[in-house]
């Protein structure tokens, strides 16, 4: 029987959380929903089904101390960093290599930093069949989330014929991925009961993992070949160091999943929400009879619909309607909520200027 490992990518930048969140502080070493940071929490969630000497993450090499005082289950060594990024792949190939330097055969999740998780228990079975699913048959696993409203922000995966049953988690050929719908044609893949969010978690074996990129991506299976020798010798980070900057960026998606046809999606029933913008806190937290979200020290008056942090002193909001207002790190951000996915955009404004007191 193989070994059973995960990689956690966490090489986010969190921009849309933004001014909480930054370059140097990104969303997933945030505590933004919980009392642990992001990453903490991911690591959490695999006890019982990947020891913590098994499990490990990928982020960017600025952020390694920070992630490993956020992540102290952790063997040090098990979190490297990317001297620049590369997109999904990237990481995907470096995470194999570091599975592959301890278990040819062995058996990983890629998982993220920054998705917050609700119902473990089916998970933990989600996760387990899936393992178990990739380490008897060659095949790509992928987690597909039940969609509980017409979704545009997320991609699809379209299901396709039954594959197995285990442990009340139904797996599925994936037929094909879509790219984000607008409304409408969102609304018409709910009505099909085919379509599963895609939720960027895969579990496959290394011998699978290696046919897959010399069949759809030969330049990662090449990566991942090389920067086994070096992390066979510990020397991953010099083997990145020496790789990264002649690399294309591409997705795992791009790469593989779009083009492999042994691909088969795990129906994930579980509470998911990958917290991309400041709206999704309003699933996590409590709101006042106003409809508010208010966190840290916030009064209002009339006001209604909001979204307020106020992370170092009292903010207060009069007769406004839903907007999002953060003020942490020496800047307030208001933006209506429905433009909180501009926030990027005034993140790259600002990096371009040189950032703003030093916070990008």
């Amino acid at each position: 029987m193989s070994g059973r490992y995960a990689v956690i990518m966490a090489g986010g930048k969190g921009e849309r959380f933004w001014p909480l969140s930054t370059s140097k502080q990104p969303k997933q070493l945030l505590a933004l929903v919980g009392d642990k940071p992001l990453i903490a929490q991911a690591v959490d969630r695999l006890e019982g089904l990947v020891p913590p000497e098994n499990v490990f993450v990928v982020t960017n090499a600025d952020l390694v101390d920070a992630t490993r005082e956020a992540a102290p289950l952790l063997p040090p060594e098990n979190i490297v960093g990317e001297p620049i990024g590369r997109d999904t792949a990237a990481a995907v190939a470096c995470g194999g290599a570091l599975v592959k330097a301890r278990d040819e055969n062995g058996v990983f999740a890629v998982l993220t930093a920054d998705q917050v998780m609700g119902d473990l228990d089916v998970f933990s079975a989600t996760l387990k069949g899936g393992m178990n699913q990739a380490e008897q048959n060659d095949i790509l696993v992928t987690i597909g989330i039940q969609p509980t409203f017409p979704s545009t922000g997320f991609g699809y995966i379209e299901s396709g014929d039954d594959f197995a049953l285990e442990n009340d988690v139904q797996f599925r050929r994936a037929d094909r991925f879509v790219e984000k719908p607008d409304e409408a044609t969102a609304a018409d893949y709910l009505k099909t009961g085919r379509f599963y969010w895609n939720s960027g978690m895969f579990i496959w074996s290394i011998p699978s993992l290696e046919k897959a990129f010399a069949a759809h991506c030969p330049e990662m299976g090449a990566l991942m070949e090389t920067l086994t020798g070096y992390a066979r010798d510990g020397k991953i980070i010099e083997g990145m160091d020496a790789t990264y900057p002649e690399l294309g960026k591409i997705s795992v998606d791009y790469a593989l999943m779009e083009k492999a046809d042994n691909i088969v999606m795990a129906c994930g029933t579980f509470a998911w929400d990958d917290v991309g913008s400041w709206p999704a806190l309003e699933s996590h937290f409590d709101q006042d009879e106003s409809g508010n979200t208010l966190i840290g020290n916030v009064e209002t008056l009339g006001a209604d619909g909001n979204i307020v942090l106020s992370k170092d002193r009292l903010t207060a909001v009069i007769g406004v309607k839903d907007l999002v207002v953060v003020q942490a790190e020496g800047v307030t951000l208001v933006c209506p909520k429905d433009r909180a996915q501009d926030i990027k955009q005034m993140v790259l404004a600002l990096r371009e200027k040189g950032g703003y007191d030093g916070v990008l």
